[in-house]
């Protein structure tokens, strides 16, 4: 059983907004930052923004004017809030769970991973 599981992708004009989700089950969801990476067409997987269990973030560059972190510990889940959407964004977003230690923004320090969602911006 995968502990990760994401929805909430899909099809969105530029502009837009979405908000996948990623549920994590049969894990102490306690003792890991979660967080998302994402996977262009073509491109290597790359780090995207993680959350501890006290809310502390950690964002990339980039993306952090328009992307979102969140969790909520009593659900088991965490959340990117996306928004302005360009079709630069369309990527498979992984969910990722990294034990405390480790760097959040490599991942090979991930132990577990969600299969993914779609997101596609195009008009």
């Amino acid at each position: 059983q995968v502990p990760l599981v994401e929805t909430g992708g899909g099809l969105v004009q530029p502009g837009g907004s979405l908000r996948p989700s990623c549920v994590a089950s049969g894990l102490t969801f306690s003792c890991y930052i979660m967080g998302w990476y994402r996977q262009a067409p073509g491109k290597k997987r790359e780090f995207v923004q993680s959350i501890s269990w006290r809310n502390n973030t950690y964002k990339e560059d980039a993306l952090k004017e328009r992307f979102t972190v969140s969790r909520d510990n009593r659900k088991n889940t965490v959340y990117l809030d996306m928004i302005n959407l360009t079709p630069e964004d369309t990527a498979n977003y992984y969910c990722a769970a990294t034990p405390y230690g480790r760097n959040v923004r490599d991942e090979s320090g991930v132990s577990y991973w969600g299969k993914g969602t779609l997101v596609t911006v195009s008009s």
